[in-house]
């Protein structure tokens, strides 16, 4: 099967919206369980050169963006990049190198970054954007905890959403203009995730709920730096 996507951000989902997917209907401002969240990262010991690296990966429709924003926002206004910029029509999942030799490379050294964004409408990279150190960066997109990557991440964040669900959300917010993408995106996602899997090796695990968030210990089982989170902005704790 061939198909063709039309102008789709990969790491979060495609959308008609595009640069940035509209906000989940169900998602609130940020509660107490962000703020505790972002207070323990900037505890960590930096993963990246001075920076602590934090990646937030899950199925596209999960609602990375929409998390990390209120994240970075809570962070003080950390910097977000987005896969959706490093990667292209031609290089759905293989960027890998470009991503370690533009930014991981460079960070890890103390030094700025510098990386071409990639436009969806023109399909060709733009110009440069520079990254400067920072002491927390957020990873976000699909495959932000790809195997290449996890040594440089301080924490793994995973949004919980299985991801038939995660696509159907997807499927809804693009309408029927993007549906033959949608085709092409699921298969090339279910073989990245089937060659390269995040969610086993998640610190943490991100479930929306209708108020803010829930945060649960993930597989890889580290939280730190003190202890556990283990509770919900939801008074219902129901997700």
């Amino acid at each position: 099967m061939t198909w063709e996507p039309v102008v789709p951000p990969p790491g979060g989902g495609p959308s008609l919206d595009w640069p940035r997917p509209p906000v989940h209907p169900f998602a609130r401002p940020p509660g107490t369980v962000i703020h505790d969240l972002a207070s323990r990262l900037r505890r960590l010991p930096p993963s990246c050169g001075p920076v602590r690296l934090i990646g937030v990966d899950g199925h596209a429709g999960s609602g990375k963006s929409t998390f990390a924003g209120h994240l970075a926002d809570t962070l003080g206004g950390a910097p977000v990049l987005r896969l959706d910029d490093i990667a292209s029509h031609d290089e759905l999942f293989d960027w890998t190198g470009r991503l370690l030799s533009e930014v991981i490379t460079p960070l890890g050294h103390g030094e700025t970054a510098h990386y071409a964004v990639y436009d969806w409408h023109a399909r060709r990279f733009g110009p440069s954007r520079a990254l400067p150190p920072a002491p927390v960066i957020l990873l976000e997109g699909v495959g932000a905890g790809r195997r290449a990557l996890r040594p440089h991440l301080a924490r793994l964040l995973w949004m919980e959403l299985p991801p038939e669900e995660s696509w159907a959300r997807g499927r809804s917010r693009d309408g029927a203009e993007l549906r033959e993408f949608w085709e092409g995106w699921v298969a090339a996602e279910q073989r990245h995730f089937a060659e390269d899997p995040s969610r086993p090796f998640a610190d943490l695990l991100v479930r929306q709920c209708q108020k803010g968030y829930a945060i649960t210990k993930g597989p890889a089982g580290t939280v730190g730096p003190d202890r556990e989170i283990t509770h919900g902005d939801d008074p219902s704790a129901m997700c």
